[in-house]
């Protein structure tokens, strides 16, 4: 009897250590999305396009004031050359469901002097349902040594 349990042990503890390993990298993985969601936003302002971004940040599209607030950006922050992330701290720390922060980045484009923003994120889902990234709004400038403000 015990013989025939072992395999059935050891199948089940297999399964167990596969679901807990997939359920681990799914919220490990919202790091990279979180950071290409603020890369893509990023290029869409330093190359002038307003309208990605708009279509980037979670209901912009229906708020005069996010599409002021872009508009804004996209005229002050328009730079020529390739995107460099010099720094960006994440929005939030590890969590298994949804959380919502800010996330501070330093970038710059060619050859430009760098620019501090910040960009609040939310995390939204759980672990089984599936995690994503939304982007709820980039702020204007600030400087350098300054931390993100908590409203914009």
């Amino acid at each position: 009897m015990r013989r025939r349990r072992r395999p059935l042990l050891i199948v089940l503890s297999l399964l167990l250590v596969l679901v807990v390993g997939g359920l681990l990298a799914r919220a490990f993985s919202i790091d990279g999305a979180e950071r290409a969601a603020i890369i893509g936003l990023l290029q869409a302002e330093a190359r002038g396009d307003a309208s990605a971004m708009r279509t980037q940040i979670e209901g912009c599209q229906n708020s005069a004031a996010c599409r002021s607030r872009v508009a804004v950006d996209v005229a002050y922050l328009t730079r020529p050359g390739r995107i460099l992330i010099l720094e960006l701290g994440e929005s939030a720390g590890f969590s298994f469901g949804s959380t919502t922060g800010t996330a501070r980045v330093v970038w710059r484009a060619g050859n430009a002097l760098p620019i501090v923003q910040c960009v609040r994120v939310r995390r939204a889902g759980n672990l089984f349902s599936g995690l994503r990234v939304e982007l709820l709004e980039i702020s204007r400038r600030i400087r350098t040594d300054a931390d993100c403000p908590t409203r914009y």
